[in-house]
Formats: structure tokens, C-alpha cells, sequence
């Protein structure tokens, strides 16, 4: 039983992924649908490309993952597939998939990883909506990838796909490393593009917005309603505040900023890079 994901920012009211689902389980009925969220934040194709970077590894090898937040659908964007030696993606080439490109290829020979346009019509729903690319080119190409037909069918291979100018922690001579919040989830929590490979993290010093936060490891080491750094299930560096939302009790946005440094001179500082 092939296993294809669905995400989207279409939400559950409308029947938009009902709508794919039907077109999926008509071509490849033997396949085990698995929603990772329809409730994305409308048009940020940020918060999809972070959540397939969370959830995608997850799955087995051969799985399908049909992604849909198209702003610009109907626009000269191209409908895409691409293909990793362990899944495949489904969904328009608006830097969505950014983050799963990117670690796909980290490592592995030219070749390995490759996108195709999804270009032939026989593996389309006629007639294609100039609003609904979901239901009736994404959704067909992700049910007959399922049910094993080759990439290469589904129209030619391309050079590169578009990524998202994602911004980099900068690190300082001093050894600090500056980066900002790139994400706040449902929670209030505040996701930045620091990733710290670090063995002690109580050693780290995270400074924003005029406070000081020590990192910590879980929730329970502050009381409620106060604030902690610590670091996030995929590596990331978190704003949060226990039982409730650091977005929220300080005002805080995508883009602003955060510094981290050692919390004492003697001991040696992370290592932060970009996600």
C-alpha cells in the first residue's frame, strides 16, 4: 500500500483536500492517504517548507509528498515532482521545497536527487483549473507516482528548482552568532535559523530584544509564564514561554533578531549555521 502525505494551507471547511483525495483514490485506490496539516498559514510557503523538513524524514522509504501552498498558481511558476533515493514531492516550484532539496542533496552524487516538470498532460485532470492545481495536476501526478510510474514520464527533467532566499546566521569575531526568527508556530513559540550542535546547552546565552535567556533543555526548568530559549525537535533555536506564547507576551515577529554567545567565557561556545 503506497503512502502519499498531504499538506496544504486549504483548511478542512471548504472540501478543497477532500477534492484530492477524490482525484487520488481514483487513480491509485489502493492508497494510504496521510494528512501532515491543511491548517498552514495561508500563502506562507515558509511554514510548508519548514514543516516538510520536520515531518518528510519521517515517514518509510517510497512515500509520496503532495505539498500545496501556491500563491501563484495559474502563473508561469511550473508544477513540479522531485525525486530522492528514499520519497518523492509533489507541488508547485515556489521554494517550497527548499529545505527537503536541500538536505536530500547534501551528500549524495549529481543525479541522485532530480526534478522533473510535470508537463504531460495524459497524467493531468482535464480540464486543469487555472485555481485549483491541486485537485487537477498535483494530485494526478502524485497517485501515478504512487502506483509506479517513472518521473520521467511525467515530462522532462530541469536544470535546478526555485529556493527560497532563506537568511543565514552570521557569526561575529567575537565568536557570537546572530540570526532572527524565521517562523512563530500555533503555540506562540518563535523558530529561528540557528541550528546549535552543542553538548551542554545551559553553557549558551541567547540575548533579544533586550533580555537575556539562558538555554535550556526543557519547559519545566523555568515557572509558567516565563520565558526560555531552548532548542526545538528539528535542531533550531526556540523562543517560548512555558504555558504560553513568546510571540504574543512580547511582541515578537518574523525577522526579528536574536544573538547567541557563550553564557561563560571559559566554556566554548555552538556551532550555528543556517537551516
Amino acid at each position: 500500500m503506497p503512502i502519499i502525505t498531504l499538506s496544504s494551507d486549504f483548511g478542512t471547511a471548504d472540501g478543497y483536500a477532500a477534492a484530492m483525495k477524490g482525484v487520488i483514490l481514483s487513480i491509485c485506490r489502493q492508497a494510504r492517504l496521510v494528512d501532515l496539516s491543511h491548517d498552514l498559514p495561508a500563502r506562507d510557503v515558509l511554514a510548508a517548507a519548514l514543516m516538510l523538513e520536520r515531518c518528510a524524514p519521517l515517514f518509510p522509504p517510497g512515500c509520496v509528498h503532495l505539498a500545496v501552498v501556491d500563491p501563484g498558481v495559474g502563473t508561469s511558476r511550473l508544477p513540479i515532482a522531485f525525486c530522492t533515493p528514499d520519497a518523492s514531492f509533489v507541488g508547485p516550484d515556489n521554494g517550497l521545497f527548499s529545505l527537503v532539496w536541500r538536505r536530500a542533496c547534501a551528500g549524495r552524487p549529481e543525479g541522485a536527487v532530480f526534478a522533473v516538470e510535470l508537463a504531460d498532460a495524459r497524467f493531468r485532470r482535464e480540464p486543469v483549473s487555472p485555481t485549483f492545481h491541486g485537485r487537477d495536476v498535483f494530485a494526478p501526478a502524485a497517485a501515478h507516482l504512487a502506483c509506479g510510474l517513472s518521473p520521467d514520464d511525467l515530462g522532462p527533467r530541469l536544470a535546478e528548482i526555485a529556493l527560497l532566499d532563506l537568511p543565514e546566521p552570521e557569526r561575529l569575531a567575537d565568536g557570537a552568532v546572530c540570526g532572527q526568527i524565521i517562523a512563530v508556530d500555533h503555540f506562540g513559540n518563535c523558530i529561528s535559523n540557528i541550528e546549535i550542535e552543542q553538548a551542554h546547552p545551559h553553557e549558551l546565552r541567547v540575548e533579544t530584544g533586550g533580555r537575556a535567556l539562558v538555554l535550556r533543555q526543557t519547559y519545566a526548568e523555568v515557572g509558567p509564564g516565563e520565558p526560555l530559549a531552548l532548542i526545538g525537535s528539528c535542531g533550531r533555536l526556540e523562543l517560548t514561554v512555558r504555558d504560553g506564547s513568546y510571540a504574543e507576551q512580547y511582541g515578537v515577529r518574523v525577522g526579528d533578531g536574536l544573538r547567541v554567545t557563550a553564557d561563560r567565557a571559559d566554556r566554548p561556545s555552538s556551532h550555528g549555521r543556517s537551516g
